[in-house]
């Protein structure tokens, strides 16, 4: 059997089970959510939480596994499934951890087996434009570009993190950008979902606002002293 076939078929089962275990957590969780809003809610689902030990842990990686390396599921409502499991610190901590390692798997093996890798994971013709782009091909300022697409909300990162090999980036750095970039994003959606553990709705979404409001002025600002209009061009390369 041909290696894009076996890929293809894997893709296929990987979808199937991880949305058969989509589908098992929100039926599991639809009536813990109800409780929330309780004190008594609360001390329950932490309870259930301590008592799933290794295999909750296998659980979200698993997911985050499916979100990163076969662009199937978004990423936020498993970042805010981990700060309702284990908090704002630990949560967030998980998820960096798991996206550095899904990162530098997907970078080595597209380093390993090139485009043809790639184009079985992603549009070929996005894959094309973005690795024929002089802004994405520029050693200068492919880091930085990296960095500023990362940290701006819903840009293609898991997109990004396999066009990666294919670009003058060493994986190093790569690896460090694509991690910490994400925190933003991530520890506004680990700390909604410890508040929302504890029945609080209204900080989640303060949170998320703030965090929106923090994004948009640090673009606002790489914009204005972006002379060359490097970010725009980036932009709408991966659109």
């Amino acid at each position: 059997m041909k290696k894009s076939k076996k890929i293809k078929i894997f893709r296929i089962i990987m979808t199937i089970l991880v949305l058969a275990l989509c589908v098992g957590i929100i039926i599991y969780l639809i009536p813990v959510m109800k409780q929330l809003s309780s004190v008594e809610g609360q001390i329950a689902f932490k309870e259930r939480v301590n008592e799933s030990g290794i295999l909750g842990l296998l659980i979200l990686f698993g997911l985050q596994v499916a979100q990163i390396f076969l662009i199937i599921v978004p990423g936020e409502p498993i970042e805010i499934l981990a700060g309702m499991c284990y908090g704002g610190i630990w949560g967030t901590i998980f998820i960096m951890t798991s996206c550095a390692i899904i990162a530098t798997a997907i970078f080595l093996l597209v380093k390993k087996y090139g485009k043809k890798f790639v184009y079985e994971f992603c549009d070929p013709k996005k894959v094309r434009k973005i690795e024929n782009s002089k802004t994405f091909q520029n050693p200068k300022k492919i880091e930085m570009i990296m960095l500023i697409l990362f940290l701006i909300p819903g840009t293609p990162k898991d997109l990004l993190t396999y066009i990666a090999g294919l670009l003058p980036i060493k994986a190093t750095r790569f690896i460090i950008i694509s991690t910490f970039a994400r925190i933003p994003s991530i520890i506004s959606s680990t700390l909604a979902g410890a508040s929302l553990a504890k029945g609080d709705w209204k900080t989640s979404l303060i949170l998320y606002a703030i965090v929106l409001v923090i994004v948009a002025i640090i673009v606002f600002i790489i914009n204005k002293f972006d002379k060359n209009k490097v970010t725009k061009e980036a932009i709408e390369t991966i659109q």
